[in-house]
């Protein structure tokens, strides 16, 4: 019969991560517990709500973290009775190859929505797109640090995607912005994974400015190509 969860010193699993915390800071905690034996094979662990009281964090965070964690095989969600340790081995690089996976999702997504945005940008923006691209270009170039890069980024391309004027595309972009902004923090930790860097977003900016419906095109497939490539070789072909 499996084991409940295992109490440790001072009756704390985990350390609480505040409330900024994303799901990799939880999976970071998780990750820790299991691999310094906070809990063994056969362990249930403590349920979603107590995780989050403990980590000092939303449900929502932690549900995914114990998503991530049973899809690689590391836990094991039994229903109606819990989730439980089926390894203790560490489970970061399955969980790389998951994050690189749904990354390269987003990059294709990505680059089938924005080099049509760059195109109709270049045809419709008006001055005032212009100077708020201008604007969010220098932000990004000016960013700092993994998570604010990837804000800035995500930002600016939405601006461009806002400046072709098609409002069912730009809801649709909103939509998928998070997801873009997620595989943006996780792709700039990886070293493996080049940033195409700033010269093709400078060059973007100035084909719309200029009016140039396919040089803006070719600028973006240039900004989003050289981390989709990188990708595409770290991770094995599409099935056909």
């Amino acid at each position: 019969m499996a084991t409940m969860c295992r109490p440790v010193a001072g009756g704390h699993v985990l350390r609480n991560v505040g409330r900024v915390s994303t799901v990799d800071a939880v999976i970071a905690e998780l990750r820790t517990a299991l691999t310094q034996g906070v809990w063994q094979v056969g362990d249930r662990i403590p349920a979603e709500v107590e995780l989050a009281r403990q980590l000092g964090v939303s449900r929502a965070p932690v549900r995914e973290a114990l998503r991530a964690l049973v899809h690689v095989g590391v836990l094991e969600a039994r229903q109606g009775d819990g989730t439980y340790v089926r390894t203790t081995a560490d489970p970061m690089p399955m969980l790389d190859q998951m994050g690189r996976a749904s990354a390269r999702d987003a990059f294709e997504v990505q680059l089938a929505y924005d080099v049509q945005a760059a195109r109709f940008a270049a045809e419709r923006r008006t001055d005032q797109d212009l100077a708020r691209l201008r604007e969010m270009l220098q932000r990004r170039d000016e960013a700092v640090g993994a998570q604010e890069f990837a804000d800035e980024d995500a930002r600016f391309h939405l601006g461009v995607v806002e400046a072709s004027h098609n409002p069912l595309l730009i809801e649709c972009y909103r939509y998928f912005g998070h997801r873009l902004r997620d595989a943006l923090y996780r792709l700039r930790m990886d070293r493996q994974v080049p940033e195409s860097g700033p010269d093709p977003h400078h060059a973007l900016v100035a084909a719309i400015a200029a009016g140039d419906p396919e040089g803006a095109a070719l600028a973006a497939r240039k900004a989003i190509e050289p981390s989709l490539n990188a990708l595409n070789s770290l991770l094995p072909p599409r099935t056909r």
